[in-house]
């Protein structure tokens, strides 16, 4: 009607920018995984690179720590560039987790000796990024392509840096690096809603809903290769630790980083509650999770690269999708929101069985086992996921909340 158009808000929203992907250094073709990560930098950081490379062979020999010990303290200044100081960090973080739980969690290493913490500090506050392992470095910036005219497939990528686990932190990875990848089209289609509520644009958005159902959907398919290359029993019992930190963790409860901090510093172990994909859904389809989820949620997203973080925030002061849908009246375009968020409860109910083969039944098998040549299974970490989190009960409660999402239709 004519006298919408004076209403102040119509206004404020020629003044917003569109919202671009570019803008927070996401990638159009990778999304938010790193485009084509470094694998080698300059050789002053030979030694890092030395020890990164035979890792998985340190931990098992249990020749890391005295490796790590002999290691010159070297100086941050000749990283130079975004894609160098990401591989600086991937390399350290790696090299960190595998010096405290080289011994499994019974004997962590409370110490991080300085040679070791001080670039790892450095080279964290260049980035925005906490002194510990986390998702943009175990994913995001820890893939290589074979044959970089090919698609990227397992077959054809692989880790730069990895842990002891064969084939299935391998595939443990490279099938997070191929969810990432999935998720790129959803994410490229919230941006399109984004804007097509910001200039009003009814065909645009119910498309882009539709696409970013779909897009969802393939993040399912793309998560389910996990079966195909990841043991659970490898994952719970020889994978898992050195996903593990030292906050909420009854085995490690800090890390003294020596020459940076007297007192231990506590920091939440890896997570897929660190990728940005489902937070960035979350906040454009409008869902609310519980006080506790809320929380855990938002603490994770101090462990992301500080633009994706920013691109979050950004969607949460967009306009309401929820808003416009039920005061559109648009029953197609209710219809495809609710796929929306009925397909993202769907990748959440599906999570929640993989995580109960991977870490509840893998448990309980690891429980029997205690005389074979796996490793005892880490007990403190039985029933929590890695980042720390009381794993299947939130799990369910941020999935119940998804669904909770739905909207009716008025008759």
């Amino acid at each position: 009607t004519s006298d919408k158009i004076m209403e102040p808000q119509s206004q404020n929203l020629k003044t917003t920018p569109p919202l671009t992907l570019e803008r927070f250094h996401i990638s159009e073709e990778y999304g938010f995984l790193l485009p084509n990560p470094l694998k080698e930098l300059p050789d002053h950081y030979r030694p890092w690179m030395e020890i990164a490379s035979k890792l998985p062979h340190l931990i098992d020999t249990h020749q890391l720590r005295a490796q790590v010990n002999k290691m010159p303290l070297l100086n941050c200044q000749f990283l130079t560039g975004y894609k160098e100081q990401h591989l600086a960090h991937l390399i350290l973080s790696f090299i960190t987790m595998g010096y405290v739980w080289q011994e499994g969690e019974t004997q962590p290493k409370e110490v991080l000796p300085r040679n070791l913490a001080l670039p790892f500090v450095e080279v964290s506050r260049n980035l925005g990024l906490p002194p510990i392992l986390v998702h943009a470095d175990l994913v995001l910036a820890n893939w290589a392509a074979r044959n970089p005219e090919k698609p990227l497939e397992i077959r054809n990528l692989d880790p730069i840096v990895s842990f002891p686990g064969g084939e299935s932190i391998r595939g443990f990875i490279l099938v997070t690096v191929l969810v990432e990848k999935a998720a790129v089209p959803g994410i490229k289609a919230l941006v399109q809603a984004v804007n097509a509520l910001l200039k009003p644009s009814p065909d645009c958005l119910l498309q882009a809903l539709q696409r970013l159902t779909l897009s969802i959907q393939d993040i399912t398919r793309a998560l389910g290769q996990m079966h195909d290359y990841v043991d659970p029993d490898i994952f719970y019992a020889v994978i898992r630790i050195f996903l593990s930190g030292w906050k909420d963790n009854p085995a490690m409860p800090g890390l003294v980083y020596e020459g940076v901090s007297e007192e231990p510093l506590g920091y939440s172990g890896g997570s897929a509650a660190q990728s940005t994909v489902l937070h960035a859904f979350d906040e454009f389809l409008g869902i609310r999770h519980s006080k506790e989820s809320a929380d855990f949620l938002h603490r994770m997203r101090d462990y992301m690269p500080p633009s994706h973080k920013a691109f979050i925030e950004e969607i949460h002061l967009a306009p309401s999708l929820r808003d416009h849908v039920l005061s559109s009246g648009d029953g197609q375009l209710l219809t495809a929101y609710n796929q929306c968020v009925e397909a993202l409860a769907a990748l959440r109910s599906y999570h929640i069985t993989m995580v109960t083969k991977y870490l509840i039944t893998a448990a309980s098998r690891a429980k029997g086992r205690r005389t074979s040549h796996l490793p005892g299974p880490p007990r403190s970490l039985e029933e929590r996921g890695t980042g720390g989190t009381a794993v299947l009960r939130f799990l369910k409660s941020v999935r119940d909340r998804t669904l909770e999402a739905t909207l009716q239709q008025s008759s």
